[in-house]
């Protein structure tokens, strides 16, 4: 049947439904609603929404192409997905704990989350590290953190994810060197780095080098595993973090696949046919609040990234065309506010990732927004997959959701969408291109935009945040790391360097920098040089010298709306963090609100941020912070402020701050503590007094 055929049958009762269901409630309840994405859902979706009624010839079945259906014959039949927890904390000692807690309670995979200075190649005593070494991830300086990390783990049985970009050929470098000392085989170990630089140019922000050495690092390991590491998965294309900075599920889907036919062209580049690597690329996405859009999302990413490569390579090997991914609940949908809700969440966005096909999940704990999350929480993270895949009966047959008229309709749509995209990005000259120019950038700042606006005017409700609010505090116990453990890290780091041979480092390091330069495989440099005990830091400032480093260009959407006020706002994110949403949202509302802000960009240090606002004549500094570094920072900028003699300069900022520790900024002279998630328009109130204040 074409889609234009409509049956009588059909129709009269499409036409008997509408008219019943506009009879009492009127038209309105008939009005098309929109998605996170802005898609038009029509209130009823018939057999005339699909383009055919011969599903089967259009979906065909799982593990036969386009994978639409999954990319298993018997998907959650044959096998469960990998159940893995996001864990990385303090010290090495104390993630291996963790490690061995998770194990014990039958997690299948682990999953290593890093502390900002390691993830930007930075080593624990460098000065930019002050404050933030082991309070998002562990920290990982040289081999030996590595050699504590995975002590007594059998790595050729337990598969690791690693979840670090900008250095990351360094740490798959020590992971390896870990093993090699332990005997282990490289080719029994598995698991995935996730190596993908492209996705922080668009959203995380975590990069050292200029896109193009960032891709030759990341090619080399993708060439290295081909011949080396066949179990390992090289790369995890992520659109988990360009969801976390504002995309939209289209924008997620559209960009993290035109990230992975940029990655495959360039190991095509380096002499690899399609069917050697193709096999381990892997994916990560983010599971939002929208349930079915998710679901059609994975679905769409399966049927394009199959055809695309079809087209493209025309591989020989079927696998090459396969899709497979891991799963994350969306971080950025967590609440402070009422965070036992934040369980209920987890529990859909995990379901829609299970309904969806995906073959590696991971649910957030409920104490994400505000803490490194408990070994409670964590628990219940983990239960809430065991509970899935045992009690809910999702998992008895192979998607479910097929043939769903309004699943079908809604995953072409987001196909559809997706290939404008890739048009456009086509148009601009490919991936590396756009983000010169800040298209991808731009869309994702759009659409961060509009979903604050739509939350703060209550066009969308958040649960326990702008509706069904409750006035009393929520019991927070956040997890207590070890007080001591930077000082046990700066103390260990700088054993090794006493202890190792430092010839040798140079000598290593020298090598690493002649390679560089002559264009070779950097891995067996590397590889020489993490075992002679050479920092992250040490390694990552080598490559420097080679490549330089990428200064990020200031793309704002905003232009004030009418004359701008007298008074200056000066805007920066303090620290190693490179999560900006929250931030450029704000830079955004104020500008189109007439203030005059200057936004300095990221990880700046307090000296560069006092000497830069005064420059700037600014009245008011406004930081951003994600770490514990709050504590170190804050203070420090208003003592320089108070040596300068301007204490005049009012500061104030926002980011995740216990509320045991406002008493003390405050104290110290910070102004104000904006928690995420406050109202634009309060903290406007707020900015305009301050200024007031001042006058």
């Amino acid at each position: 049947m074409k889609k234009n055929d409509k049956p009588d049958t059909i129709l009269k009762g499409k036409e008997k439904w509408e008219k019943a269901a506009g009879g009492k409630a009127g038209k309105k309840n008939l009005q098309k609603k929109r998605n996170l994405s802005n898609l038009e859902i029509q209130p009823l979706y018939t057999p005339l929404d699909h383009p055919t009624t011969d599903y089967m010839k259009e979906l065909g079945f799982p593990g036969e192409f386009p994978y639409t259906r999954g990319v298993y014959p018997t998907m959650y039949r044959g096998r469960p997905w990998t159940m893995r927890q996001f864990a990385g904390l303090g010290t090495a000692e104390e993630t291996h704990h963790r490690f061995k807690y998770l194990l014990d309670r039958g997690q299948m995979g682990l999953s290593v989350a890093f502390d900002l200075p390691t993830l930007m190649g930075c080593d624990s005593d460098h000065p930019m590290s002050k404050g933030e070494v082991g309070l998002c991830g562990v920290a990982i300086d040289t081999l030996k953190d590595m050699e504590i990390l995975f002590d007594g783990i059998p790595m050729d049985k337990v598969t690791t994810s690693m979840t670090i970009n900008a250095p990351a050929a360094v740490i798959f470098a020590m992971y390896l060197a870990v093993a090699k000392k332990r005997g282990i085989s490289l080719r029994k170990i598995g698991g995935t780095i996730q190596n993908d630089i492209l996705k922080e140019f668009i959203a995380q922000k975590e990069w050292i080098y200029p896109p193009e050495h960032h891709l030759k690092l990341i090619t080399d390991t993708i060439v290295y595993c081909a011949k080396h590491v066949p179990k390992w998965h090289p790369i995890s294309i992520s659109g988990y973090h360009i969801r976390e900075a504002g995309a939209t599920a289209v924008q997620e889907l559209a960009f993290t696949l035109y990230d992975g036919l940029t990655y495959v062209e360039e190991a095509i580049k380096a002499g690899l046919k399609i069917d050697d690597f193709a096999p381990r690329l892997s994916f990560f996405f983010n599971s939002h609040n929208d349930f079915f859009e998710e679901i059609a999302k994975f679905r769409a990413a399966r049927r394009i990234w199959a055809r695309e490569i079809k087209k493209r390579y025309q591989p020989r090997d079927p696998a090459s065309c396969v899709l497979r991914f891991h799963t994350q609940t969306a971080g950025c949908s967590l609440t402070s506010e009422q965070p036992q809700n934040n369980i209920v969440r987890v529990a859909f966005q995990a379901l829609a990732g299970v309904l969806g096909g995906t073959q590696s999940l991971h649910t957030d704990s409920m104490d994400e927004s505000y803490t490194t999350p408990s070994e409670e929480a964590v628990a219940i993270a983990l239960r809430t997959q065991q509970i899935i895949a045992h009690e809910t009966g999702v998992t008895n047959t192979i998607d479910p959701l097929g043939g769903s008229y309004y699943v079908e309709d809604l995953t072409n749509r987001m196909e559809e969408e997706a290939n404008i995209y890739f048009k456009k990005l086509d148009d601009l000259g490919g991936m590396v291109a756009a983000l010169n120019e800040g298209f991808p950038q731009k869309e994702i700042q759009k659409a961060a935009f509009s979903y604050k606006k739509e939350i703060d005017e209550k066009k969308r409700i958040i649960v326990g945040v702008n509706e069904f609010t409750e006035k009393r505090t929520w019991p927070v116990t956040p997890l207590k790391l070890d007080p001591k453990g930077e000082r046990l890290q700066l103390k260990r780091l700088r054993q090794i360097k006493k202890e190792r041979s430092n010839w040798q480092v140079e000598k290593s390091l020298d090598a690493l920098k002649k390679g560089a330069g002559k264009g070779g495989n950097l891995m067996p440099f590397l590889m020489d040089s993490v075992t002679a005990y050479a920092t992250v830091g040490e390694i990552s400032n080598a490559l420097k010298e080679v490549y330089g480093v990428y200064e990020e260009p200031k793309i704002f959407l905003s232009k004030a709306t009418r004359k701008a006020k007298k008074k200056t706002i000066y805007i920066c994110k303090a620290g190693q963090d490179g999560h900006d949403r929250g931030l450029l949202v704000l830079v955004n509302y104020l500008t189109e609100n007439g203030l005059t802000v200057v936004y300095s960009g990221l990880r700046k240090d307090p000296e560069s941020i006092v000497k830069q606002a005064l420059r700037e004549k600014a009245d008011i500094i406004g930081l951003s912070i994600l770490s514990g570094a709050h504590k170190t920072w804050l203070p420090k900028i208003i003592k320089l402020l108070r040596e300068e003699g301007r204490d005049d300069v009012k500061v104030i900022a926002g980011g995740v701050i216990p509320e045991k520790d406002i008493p003390k900024l405050e104290a110290a002279g910070v102004e104000k503590i904006f928690h995420p998630g406050t109202l634009l328009e309060e903290i406007l109130k707020i900015i305009l007094s301050l200024f007031k204040k001042d006058s």
